[in-house]
């Protein structure tokens, strides 16, 4: 099954009660290699810190999404002080993790340690879900979460999703999720 819808070039901007989340533009490269080099934020995600280049990799990646599938992340900012203060959205990284989730979008977040603990991340879920179901013929969409990252569980859950199964991705215990 595609998941694919027709290619993007300009990323819709979603708005939610405190946040915007709008396609990544240059200037958000320093913001987001300060998130990505936090170790509080990559804990649960890869296990350390990312490196300028790695984060450069990162930052594309979000772009070719939207180019080629149509779907892709989103970066968030605050509306009331146009802080950066994460990213999040919809990716198919075609991982090889089992059971397969190939084909299936799966949506990932990421948000600034600075603002862990502030409902960001749930009211950004949620808006961007929205989208997806407005947007996607799949039936599901997939997310995976280190069986630690407590928060981010408790977020996933909050916003409809379900333990499908407990796994492994690259040497690293996860737990896949779906809705």
């Amino acid at each position: 099954m595609s998941t694919s819808i027709r290619p993007i070039t300009k990323v819709p901007v979603i708005e939610s009660a405190r946040l915007t989340m709008r396609g990544h533009r240059l200037d958000d490269f320093s913001d987001c290699c300060t998130m990505w080099s936090d170790p509080v934020v990559t804990r649960f995600i890869g296990g350390k810190p990312f490196s300028e280049e790695e984060t450069w990799a990162r930052f594309l990646r979000y772009a070719g999404h939207w180019a080629v599938m149509g779907f892709g992340y989103w970066a968030i900012e605050e509306k009331e002080t146009h802080n950066f203060v994460g990213e999040l959205g919809f990716a198919d990284y075609r991982r090889e993790i089992e059971p397969s989730i190939k084909g299936m979008p799966e949506l990932g977040w990421a948000l600034a340690s600075r603002v862990h603990g502030k409902g960001y991340a749930t009211e950004a879920v949620r808006a961007v879900l929205a989208w997806g179901d407005a947007h996607f013929s799949a039936a599901h969409t997939v997310s995976i979460i280190h069986p630690e990252n407590l928060a981010s569980i408790r977020v996933a859950e909050k916003c409809g999703y379900k333990e499908l199964q407990r796994s492994n991705y690259k040497g690293h215990a996860t737990i896949i999720f779906a809705r």
